[in-house]
């Protein structure tokens, strides 16, 4: 049994009549009627009561006519689908936010992929380090992936998507909360938790040492969760990315610092990225994730991907 066959006898089914089926499936009636026999033929059943004024479906042809609906919007389905993968807008993306980016970024990157693009499911990995991000994005793992630059290694394009302020987490009680903007030369007597070598770790140590002083280690954290953790515990003073004002933590308190320096943020992928990258890409370039940036190394001819 062949597709076309079961287009020809719906469409006998549904007007109940040769010549207007053969008109609508742009025949002629004689061959559209053998095509029908040889259907009829091959199952080994009458499908139609034909009289010189009337076609109907019988019996056999009622419960073909519901199975030939359901296998062709299959059919139909299934090519839109693989038109849908192929053109970009169907699939999985597999996405890896580092520390608070999953609080600042991830809500807008996920509803604007949910809202542009229907068919792409995420698959969400969250509090990942930069060079284990970078890492999945050349083994595959990771489609792309917001990270703190510069990526590890080779093959993987960065773009900036914020540039974030280092601002003071205090404990609730500590001295400095009276403070709405604190200089860093306030910190120099300070126990610091600092994070685990890392990229937002180099930033504190280097805005520490350009105002004069190396911070004092009381406690090192492997993420910001576990850093503001201890810093509610009264165990000493963070600088943080502004980004983690959205952790919600009682005891925590976050002020501006006057001199502190800044981290970037950035939206990477592989060098050579998928359809569905390209994709994806042109929709949040067009959702204006990198509206305040001057970076312009987006795939040549990416917005193709959101059309």
């Amino acid at each position: 049994m062949e597709l076309r066959h079961l287009r020809y006898f719906v469409a006998v089914a549904e007007t109940c009549h040769f010549g207007r089926a053969a008109e609508r499936l742009h025949m002629a009636q004689p061959a559209l009627s053998q095509a029908i026999r040889q259907l009829e033929s091959e199952l080994g059943a009458s499908l139609f009561f034909r009289t010189t004024r009337q076609v109907s479906l019988t019996a056999a042809g009622e419960f073909l006519y519901d199975e030939a609906q359901r296998v062709l919007r299959a059919v139909d389905d299934s090519v839109a689908g693989v038109r849908r993968v192929a053109e970009g807008r169907k699939g999985l993306a597999r996405l890896g936010f580092t520390g608070t980016a999953s609080f600042t970024q991830l809500p807008f990157i996920a509803r604007t992929l949910q809202r542009e693009l229907p068919d792409v499911a995420l698959e969400i990995h969250a509090d990942l380090l930069t060079p284990e991000q970078s890492d999945g994005l050349r083994d595959g793992s990771l489609d792309l992936a917001v990270l703190r630059p510069p990526a590890a290694g080779e093959g993987v394009t960065v773009r900036v998507i914020e540039v974030e302020p280092l601002v003071l987490a205090l404990p609730a009680g500590h001295r400095l909360v009276a403070e709405q903007v604190v200089a860093l030369a306030d910190l120099r007597t300070e126990g610091f938790v600092l994070y685990k070598p890392s990229v937002v770790n180099d930033a504190v140590l280097r805005t520490c040492r350009d105002a004069g002083f190396t911070p004092r280690r009381e406690h090192e954290a492997p993420g910001t969760a576990v850093l503001l953790a201890l810093i509610a515990a009264g165990l000493g003073v963070a600088l943080v990315p502004a980004s983690a004002r959205a952790v919600p933590l009682a005891d925590v308190v976050f002020r501006d610092v006057a001199d502190a320096g800044t981290v970037e943020l950035a939206l990477a992928w592989r060098d050579e990225p998928s359809t569905l990258v390209r994709s994806i890409l042109a929709v949040l370039e067009a959702a204006g994730l990198f509206s305040d940036q001057s970076d312009p190394d987006l795939p040549d001819n990416v917005t193709e991907g959101a059309r």
